[in-house]
């Protein structure tokens, strides 16, 4: 097949695809295996082909332990691997994911040591997930999430973050080293450049702990009047040393507000209950400001939403909104919540 050309790379992919019985989603099998062979015809190097081979299935192996669990809401709680049982963090950790996971919500952690551990425990067997990575130091899988039906253990950082941020739909970051503020600004920067949609993120200490004040104060002090975040970027965030509050920041955040679609240039938030007149009126007076033109408005389904069974029961409002107004639109989201008509 080294001389293959394109059609034909085709033709044999769908007769591979044909006799596999694979019947949905071709265009994305057949683009996959494409993209393998032409690795191939490539002579890309060995340790090339070993990283993109070892990526695909760890993420297989990731989706696989996940799918079961594709209706439970889910939170992942990041921290230091090196927290004691004995230290405050370590309790606040299990305190906060015991009472997400009587809630309803699975735990998902980096199935290591301290935090980790502590959240696992919290949550409880049923409850906690864990995607671990093998290191030749410092991390084991906890015993809480050993079970190889609710953990994956990755090799890279790259596939272990991806599943950690993926699957969830809020975020606890208790104080940590290098890794866990790798992770926390690594959901910061996909919150800022839309690249995840917007969640709930929590930074949680022990009660009276001063670890993310520190960091708030950097970001007030150094990066704001640097003008290399905006003003407003940091106001996704809860920062906190209360477990109750992290607990109602992760489900608060979702009473009313469900989703979001970009339609051209036209930002839709979709609703769980429908706002009054009143209510869309006041949103307007309030939050002029973040559009870039018209007024906010309470609409249905557009065509294209129509068009792909996209939530297309749900009341919606659609608006036009300045570029760069991440920390608005999390305003707004909050004031969405809410509203009186909110179930």
């Amino acid at each position: 097949m080294n001389d293959a050309q394109p059609d034909e790379l085709h033709a044999a992919v769908d007769s591979i695809m044909a006799d596999a019985g694979i019947t949905t989603n071709r265009a994305l099998i057949r683009r996959m295996l494409s993209t393998s062979i032409l690795l191939g015809q490539e002579d890309t190097e060995r340790l090339d082909l070993k990283i993109a081979s070892a990526a695909l299935v760890e993420m297989r192996d990731a989706f696989r332990l996940f799918q079961p669990y594709a209706g439970v809401p889910k939170v992942t709680v990041f921290g230091s691997a090196r927290t004691t049982q004995d230290d405050p963090l370590y309790v606040q950790a299990r305190s906060v994911a015991s009472v997400l996971a009587e809630r309803g919500w699975m735990v998902v952690t980096g199935a290591g040591p301290g935090i980790m551990q502590a959240a696992a425990e919290g949550a409880g067997e049923q409850m906690a997930l864990g995607v671990s990575i093998r290191l030749p130091f410092e991390e084991k899988p906890d015993a809480v999430v050993a079970n190889d039906t609710h953990r994956v253990e990755m090799k890279y950082f790259f596939t272990r973050k991806l599943m950690l941020v993926k699957e969830s739909t809020g975020f606890i970051c208790l104080p940590g080293g290098f890794g866990t503020l790798d992770e926390m600004f690594e959901l910061l920067t996909l919150q800022q450049t839309g690249k995840a949609e917007p969640m709930p993120i929590v930074l949680l200490d022990e009660p009276g702990g001063t670890f993310w004040k520190g960091l708030e104060r950097f970001i007030v002090e150094s990066l704001i009047p640097a003008a290399v975040i905006s003003a407003d970027d940091f106001d996704r965030v809860l920062v906190t040393d209360s477990a109750e509050e992290a607990v109602a920041e992760i489900t608060g955040f979702w009473r009313n507000y469900d989703s979001l679609r970009w339609v051209g240039d036209v930002l839709v938030l979709r609703l769980k209950s429908t706002p009054t007149d009143a209510e869309v009126e006041a949103l307007n007076a309030e939050f002029a400001s973040l559009l870039v033109e018209g007024r906010i408005e309470l609409v249905g389904a557009l065509p294209i939403e129509q068009a792909d069974h996209d939530r297309v029961d749900l009341p919606r409002l659609s608006l036009r909104l300045r570029q760069r107004e991440v920390g608005g639109l999390y305003r707004l989201i909050d004031a969405i919540n809410a509203l009186d008509s909110a179930r």
